[in-house]
């Protein structure tokens, strides 16, 4: 599963830049999970980058570690045939848009969306993700991993 996260950023963190979707000014964190929710590849980039933009970066960061992986889950975001034809020059790579029903009204869960979602709020209790306090994009990167590793290691503690 793949979907991005607007957070805020300090004003000491360069660059960043100004989601107009969400009303924020700082970075966007792009994400892929597995099916479980655990961290395969993450990227971050200033707030403008639009979702589909944003994709083929993630999905390449993790095309040499994860080479089996073929099967793309995302929302609505990522439709796009720019997006399709970005996925054709990194590897065969199938994409599944899991949109939300038109004449749904509140919250709806969605398959397979709900898993990405869940990966974002166990990553939003680490307090040092709450906001990007981080000067550089490798730094925001780097902490996102940790976090990840953090949960991770603390899922296997308390078998």
């Amino acid at each position: 599963m793949i979907d991005s996260q607007s957070v805020k950023a300090t004003e000491s963190g360069w660059p960043r830049g100004y989601d107009a979707g969400k009303n924020i000014k700082g970075r966007k964190r792009h994400i892929f999970t597995d099916t479980q929710g655990f961290l395969f590849g993450a990227v971050v980039h200033t707030a403008d980058v639009q979702d589909r933009d944003g994709a083929p970066d993630v999905l390449a960061s993790i095309r040499h570690s994860f080479p089996w992986l073929r099967h793309v889950f995302a929302d609505g975001g990522y439709a796009a045939d720019k997006l399709r034809s970005a996925l054709t020059n990194i590897g065969k790579w199938t994409i599944e848009i899991i949109k939300r029903s038109d004449r749904a009204k509140g919250f709806e869960v969605l398959p397979r969306r709900w898993v990405v979602e869940r990966t974002f709020a166990w990553l939003g209790r680490n307090r040092r993700l709450a906001k990007d306090f981080e000067r550089t994009i490798q730094s925001a990167t780097a902490w996102l991993y940790l976090a990840s590793i953090q949960f991770i290691a603390r899922k296997i503690a308390s078998l």
